[in-house]
């Protein structure tokens, strides 16, 4: 039961959409009816600034280590953790607040990794740097650099520093990353079309 109530609390703390609320009191208006149809950092930088958008990032970013942090002091199990992972990236892509139309997951899921496997997220945080450099496309490093987790994760363990056990953290690894790239799904259909935004 208290696993339960901890994967509902990941869920709800992922659902909160700050970049949507932080546009609708500054400007009014819904976030999600323009740019990429998300409420991301990217796309509130876009609508509303980059005060807001980098704001926006800071709360995402949180709300991910928030509920990874919750669910390791509530339950000392891996598996868990992991599934508060999940959780908290799915309550940001699928809020139930908004209909189930969120955000694309990646800042929420650099809180996640920030808690379970810091090294990952730098080494995928140099590669969505260096694509962002080079092509521009914001979505396009969030894509690479969250297909990459699972093997940096596995990278980091074999090379780094072992974890206590791998298996709940590569199992969130993955789904995480396959739900943020589903969640940029129309970002790799304009991007096959060259019609994706550069910044």
């Amino acid at each position: 039961m208290r696993s339960l109530l901890v994967l509902v609390i990941a869920y709800l703390i992922g659902s909160i959409p700050f970049g949507y609320l932080i546009v609708r009191t500054k400007q009014g208006g819904d976030i999600r009816q323009s740019g990429s149809g998300g409420t991301g950092a990217t796309n509130v930088s876009r609508r509303a600034g980059k005060v807001a958008g980098v704001l926006t990032l800071l709360l995402d970013v949180a709300k991910g280590a928030a509920a990874v942090l919750i669910a390791q002091n509530v339950s000392g199990s891996a598996w868990v953790k992991a599934a508060a992972a999940i959780a908290v990236i799915a309550g940001h892509i699928f809020p139930v607040w908004l209909g189930f139309r969120g955000g694309k997951g990646v800042a929420t899921g650099v809180g996640v990794f920030l808690v379970l496997a810091p090294m990952a997220l730098l080494c995928a945080g140099v590669v969505f740097v260096s694509i962002v450099f080079f092509t521009r496309y914001v979505s396009l490093g969030s894509i690479m650099a969250a297909a990459l987790i699972p093997l940096l994760v596995w990278l980091q363990n074999v090379f780094i520093e072992p974890f206590a056990d791998l298996r709940p953290l590569l199992a969130a690894a993955v789904v995480g990353a396959l739900l943020i790239i589903f969640a940029h799904r129309g970002n790799i259909q304009r991007l096959a079309r060259g019609t994706e935004s550069q910044i």
